[in-house]
């Protein structure tokens, strides 16, 4: 049985269509990825499969659980880490997540069992009775984290999980993400802003754009189907000939830009750079600079929506 079967969702709010008859399936023990711009319908998706908001059409189930009619039986099988902080900083870790397990029914001895190992889990045993005021930005996500995990959950949703956090910090947070799918096979459902974490964690990845699924696939499936290698161009000149001249040329797949900065996607790029610097000089072009490099999840974003995630 898949994790998340979700089948023509959608959610309406009056005249706008927020999420538009999305079709998918998570598979047990998948990390998968939910991207796209602001407004696109991620969230609203993401509130409508954790019974936050109900759907105005289609069906989705968790573990077999109807989002709308089986609420009580979602919930015991998902754990949530919201976008927005919902630590009580005037407590402690420990009392933080001791107060969210009660709030399950679990029992005290199992409550206690489980406080200490997810907090073991984060590398927070060791400030468990510390204000969560006196936490970094880091260690109160790591305790997020921790939070969505002391129902030993099926599914765990993570919105924007180390958004606004250093480098150092956000590859430790995919860490953890990394072990819970690898050690307890929790399914993990990931929405990011951050191209490189989708890439890194994600087995697949959906991109959302105006409440409809434009594309679903491996990250490198998504990335290979751009058709080739980026060849970014700086030239000195009137370049518009160069440009007519690259659209006759079969192995140049793409061609872009503005300005004085022509963008291309080229069969085996590393091949073509002399070829291309041939055609500029046969058109009084000079070159000023090249760069060559494999697409990122971020192309097909731009390719996809048209505008990079950080303008969206």
């Amino acid at each position: 049985m898949a994790a998340i079967q979700v089948e023509g969702l959608t959610r309406t709010f009056d005249e706008f269509v927020a999420v538009d008859g999305i079709s998918f399936t998570v598979e047990d023990g998948e990390i998968f990825g939910l991207l796209g711009p602001n407004g696109a319908g991620k969230t609203t998706t993401i509130n409508m499969l954790t019974t936050l908001l109900s759907p105005t059409g289609g069906r989705a189930t968790i573990g077999g659980a109807d989002i709308a009619t089986e609420r009580d039986q979602v919930r015991q099988q998902i754990g949530v880490v919201f976008q927005e902080p919902a630590l009580d900083t005037n407590l402690t870790a420990r009392e933080n997540l001791d107060f969210h397990a009660m709030m399950y029914g679990i029992p005290r001895q199992a409550r206690e069992d489980r406080i200490a190992a997810v907090l073991r889990l984060v590398e927070l045993d060791d400030r468990a009775d510390d204000l969560v005021s006196e936490y970094s930005g880091g260690m109160k996500r790591r305790l997020e984290i921790a939070r969505g995990l002391i129902q030993r959950p099926k599914v765990l949703f993570l919105d924007e999980p180390t958004l606004g956090l250093d480098a150092q910090t956000r590859r430790r947070i995919w860490e953890y993400v990394e072990a819970l799918n690898r050690d307890e096979g929790v399914t993990v459902v990931l929405t990011t802003h951050y191209m490189e974490e989708a890439d890194y964690l994600c087995n697949r990845v959906a991109i959302i754009d105006h409440g409809k699924i434009s594309v679903l696939d491996t990250p490198e499936a998504l990335k290979a189907s751009l058709g080739g290698d980026l060849i970014t161009l700086r030239v000195e000149g009137d370049d518009a000939g160069f440009i007519d001249r690259l659209h006759e040329v079969p192995w140049v797949r793409q061609v872009g830009g503005a300005g004085q900065t022509i963008s291309l996607v080229v069969e085996e790029g590393d091949r073509r750079v002399p070829a291309l610097v041939a055609m500029a000089a046969a058109e009084g072009l000079e070159i000023v600079s090249v760069n060559l490099r494999q697409p990122s999840l971020e192309d097909v974003f731009l390719h996809v929506t048209g505008r990079t995630i950080r303008e969206a």
